[in-house]
């Protein structure tokens, strides 16, 4: 099989942080796992976003968000969430901390054998965090499914702002996952398996 060349990221930038002043409550409702304000706005969230919850009782955790109602005023994740409603006297922190990058084909969907794979990070010169490479056996992954490859970390230090990487393994999917933004952007991720 030919090799193919994805851009599996476009350019993704650090979102400010969300204080829900009047607290956020959580749901879990038939495998639906959401969380809710009343009066803040959580629209500039978007599918795949990480954000860590502080302030809660029951949910200080890092989530995956799957969608975002069309009001803005709750998003569904990935994660279990326990249910827990708010007081209404405890401000919740919802701070974006980075992304992952939907799931693309790994050397394992078509077959393949040798299970080469190579990924190039570019970022600008005030990006903050880690990215690395996720893999998953599971035809259709879960969040649970997800494993980190070794030897695929970039940590970004101003200085260098593109990195490429090249792992083996006869994974099915394949995603980027960029952990502990705090500033600038990622201008995008190449991946050819």
């Amino acid at each position: 099989m030919a090799q193919t060349s994805t851009t599996i990221a476009a350019s993704k930038s650090h979102k400010a942080n969300i204080t829900v002043t009047e607290g956020a409550s959580f749901t879990a409702t038939s495998g639906v796992y959401k969380i809710v304000t009343t009066s803040t706005s959580l629209a500039n969230l978007a599918q795949y976003d990480l954000v860590s919850v502080t302030g809660t009782t029951s949910n200080n955790s890092t989530f995956t968000v799957k969608s975002v109602a069309s009001d803005g005023y709750s998003i569904v994740v990935e994660e279990v969430v326990t249910a827990e409603t708010s007081d209404g006297s405890t401000n919740t922190v919802i701070d974006h901390v980075g992304f992952v990058t939907p799931k693309q084909k790994g050397d394992g969907y078509y077959s393949q054998t040798d299970g080469v794979h190579t990924v190039a990070y570019h970022v600008d010169s005030t990006c903050t965090g880690s990215i690395k490479m996720q893999a998953s056996l599971a035809t259709t992954p879960t969040e649970d499914d997800w494993f980190d490859v070794s030897g695929t970390t970039f940590t970004t230090d101003q200085s260098t702002v593109v990195s490429g990487k090249n792992f083996t393994g006869n994974f099915v999917w394949t995603r980027a996952k960029m952990t502990g933004m705090t500033a600038g952007s990622v201008s995008k991720i190449l991946y050819n398996n």
